[in-house]
């Protein structure tokens, strides 16, 4: 069940990410902080598209995975003052052990049962970080630039307010998770996760653990949103509840149906689309969300399976 990377799939993803690497060169200062965050947005994409693209569980709480990323590296920051690698593998790890307990009990279930059991395991970390409120301070989050110290490498430090600092590292981030995406989709657990996203009933009569490969699906896609999550707040130096809510569950699942789900440059292509969709359109006109609708709309139809879904469909067969 393992295949081969080709060298043109294999040019493709990288060329991705030195164009990323190029383009900080060229952009605006506005455009240039964007990218930054689409490349983090994009990484709690492809984690998402782990878990519904290619495993086929469908979740509504993944918002508590990024949240937990966030509030790792965010509050250890603010109150025990830790450093940016530091904060960053708590909030990684934070998100990996909260994803492998909620998956040995969600995993159980399958279909609408998952989907609504991830929605409620998602609200009641929301409810959470709001009954909490005297340590994250709830709705009104907490600015941690003030004590969050510059990362330090080989003696020079590299202050996180640097637009330059912000950039690279997201990119950093993002070409890493995307590499690991391209890796795991062609080694064999990536196989036998597209063969219970088909068939989860004959896969496991051939004699794979459905239960074991869903719940490392579901590990791997928290670990990865919590990453996002974690770099999210060590770049914009911003940990609040929204971060928890159910809009930031939605995200995810819109920006990879957009892109198309199970392809590895779809949920990259739909955070970049949505993203400035939303931003042209809410300087045109207060009633933006109408024009993203229709948008939405007329992408559904020309493009039923998400834009990279169809364009692999109809013209080019070997994108993973």
């Amino acid at each position: 069940m393992n295949r081969r990377i080709s060298g043109k799939v294999l040019a493709l993803h990288l060329g991705i990410i030195v164009l990323l690497l190029v383009a900080q060169f060229v952009l605006s200062p506005y455009h240039h902080t964007n990218v930054a965050r689409i490349m983090v947005f994009a990484t709690f994409a492809l984690g998402y598209n782990i878990l519904l693209g290619y495993t086929g569980l469908l979740s509504l709480g993944h918002a508590m995975f990024f949240a937990s990323g966030i509030y790792g590296a965010g509050l250890t920051v603010f109150y025990f003052q830790f450093g940016a690698i530091e904060a960053f593998a708590t909030g990684v790890l934070s998100s990996l052990v909260l994803g492998l307990v909620f998956g040995l009990i969600a995993i159980r279930t399958s279909g609408v049962s998952f989907l609504i059991v991830t929605l409620m395991f998602a609200q009641a970390a929301f409810l959470s970080i709001l009954y909490f409120n005297e340590i994250t301070l709830g709705d009104q989050g907490i600015v941690i630039s003030q004590v969050l110290q510059p990362f330090e490498l080989w003696g020079t430090e590299y202050p996180f307010s640097d637009p330059s600092v912000k950039y690279n590292a997201a990119l950093l981030l993002f070409g890493v998770t995307f590499i690991i995406c391209i890796a795991l989709v062609y080694s064999p657990v990536g196989r036998v996760l597209v063969a219970i996203r088909e068939n989860e009933a004959r896969t496991r009569m051939l004699g794979y653990n459905t239960y074991k490969y869903k719940l490392v699906s579901l590990v791997i896609s928290a670990t990865l949103s919590g990453a996002a999550g974690a770099m999210y707040a060590l770049l914009f130096s911003y940990i609040g509840s929204t971060f928890a809510s159910i809009q930031y569950s939605i995200f995810p699942l819109l920006w990879t149906l957009v892109g198309g789900m199970g392809t590895l440059i779809g949920p990259v292509l739909g955070t970049g689309l949505m993203f400035y969709l939303v931003d042209i359109s809410s300087g045109l006109t207060e009633s933006h969300l109408i024009v993203v609708g229709v948008v939405l709309v007329g992408l559904v139809l020309w493009f039923p399976k998400g834009v990279m879904g169809t364009i692999r469909e109809k013209w080019l067969t070997w994108l993973p």
